[in-house]
């Protein structure tokens, strides 16, 4: 990936016309965020500044000190961002850049450097909490796009929000702002679910004083669980196993294939990613999540089985045990897949942004993503008459709680067969 960013050297003015001793500071850019400015400790008159090379002029006597310091943080910036473009992959928090910048100086950072104004005071120990929490729960890059996101919105918000200012009713206008960004209900839940989640460690850390993370919990219509779940019937798994692609459609066969492996074992898109041919034992494979670092043993079945024999030779790099491409790819190939395949019953969403209700209908291929094959596991088995409590063994569900949804599912098909007694 590539961050825009931005390293200058300026020099400040304390008061307006001064000429002589001023101080010198390096101000990073990070996507349009606030700069960062890290003073430098040296001095310099303005007529030994070049503010085009942003360097000082041999007429200075500490010229060359002053050079060797600029030449030195350009450097470890540029090693920063690199390490972020090219081996994390993701955006670092203007409180990384500055830890990680004081680290690798030899600076310890400041109290001034994380907190250095009231109306800053917010987003700075936000960035301490991405980074603490990042860290002792080794987030994922989608989990710390979410908490970029959050940030993102309440900047947009209010770019000079602050502890006490935090009432009721400035959440409330939150919550309204995000309703004008045409955001569904479910997701502005999740969103406050976050920022209640930030305000809860900022209180504990004694940052602020409030109690809106156990108090605010608007009612939104349409967030109650009860969402739909896509999935897969029997007939549908069936027609996808048998259908035979054309020779120029092997590409869809083999996300096929993956996306049956899937609905046979109930893996989710970042553990099939990663499954590796070492992983496959005989008759089962270990698996250490992605998303909760849980371990899991999971038995093949032999339809699974058959499809890991279907490319047991084929040369996979990074010896995986099945050709995975990238999630984005991979769904928009399902579509097609289930066009191709006519999988293709008419599928009701039903979702609410505030009071409204939308209520659309697409064909059930338009929906398909690779979640939906771990989801067809959960409803397949418990169809089959297996215990939840296994069935978590498998999918590494920590509560009931999250089985609720898919035996709503089975209780409704249960019903629904039992209506055919009435047409005999």
């Amino acid at each position: 990936m590539h961050i825009k960013k931005g390293i200058k050297f300026l020099l400040h003015k304390r008061a307006a016309g001064q000429t002589t001793n001023l101080a010198i500071r390096m101000r990073v850019t990070l996507h349009g965020e606030r700069p960062l400015d890290f003073p430098l400790r040296q001095n310099i008159d303005a007529a030994d500044w070049n503010t085009d090379t942003m360097r000082a002029l041999p007429s200075c006597p500490v010229c060359d000190d002053i050079n060797r310091t600029i030449d030195e943080w350009t450097s470890v910036c540029n090693e920063i961002f690199a390490r972020y473009e090219l081996i994390e992959k993701r955006m670092p928090t203007p409180g990384e850049i500055k830890d990680l910048f004081n680290d690798m100086v030899g600076r310890k950072t400041q109290l001034n450097d994380t907190l250095p104004s009231p109306d800053e005071n917010f987003f700075k120990v936000f960035d301490m909490f991405t980074r603490e929490m990042g860290k002792k729960n080794q987030w994922t890059d989608g989990t710390f796009e979410k908490f970029a996101a959050l940030r993102h919105h309440i900047a947009t918000y209010d770019a000079k929000l602050s502890f006490p200012s935090l009432t009721e009713q400035k959440m409330q206008g939150y919550v309204d702002a995000l309703l004008r960004k045409d955001m569904r209900n479910t997701t502005i839940a999740k969103n406050l679910a976050f920022f209640r989640w930030f305000l809860r460690w900022a209180h504990q850390k004694g940052y602020y004083q409030g109690n809106l993370h156990e108090t605010f919990k608007p009612k939104m219509k349409g967030v109650d669980g009860n969402k739909e779940i896509i999935y897969l019937t029997r007939d549908e798994i069936s027609r996808l196993e048998s259908w035979e692609f054309a020779a120029t459609q092997q590409s869809l066969a083999r996300v096929r294939d993956v996306f049956l492996f899937c609905c046979f074992t109930g893996l989710r898109y970042s553990d099939v990613a990663k499954l590796k041919r070492t992983d496959i034992k005989d008759g089962f494979f270990d698996v250490v999540t992605q998303k909760t670092h849980d371990g899991l043993r999971i038995e093949l079945n032999d339809h699974a089985q058959a499809i890991l024999d279907k490319y047991k030779n084929d040369n996979i790099k990074g010896d995986l045990a099945l050709p995975v491409i990238s999630n984005v790819k991979m769904n928009a190939q399902l579509k097609v897949m289930g066009q191709v395949c006519g999988i293709d019953e008419p599928t009701r969403i039903v979702y609410f942004q505030g009071h409204e209700r939308h209520e659309q209908v697409f064909p059930k291929w338009a929906l398909l993503t690779t979640h939906c094959g771990r989801r067809t596991f959960v409803v397949t088995a418990l169809q089959l008459g297996i215990p939840s409590e296994v069935i978590m063994k498998w999918t590494g569900h920590s509560d009931m709680k999250a089985m609720k949804p898919y035996m709503a599912i089975v209780d409704e098909l249960k019903a629904k067969s039992m209506e055919r007694f009435n047409k005999l």
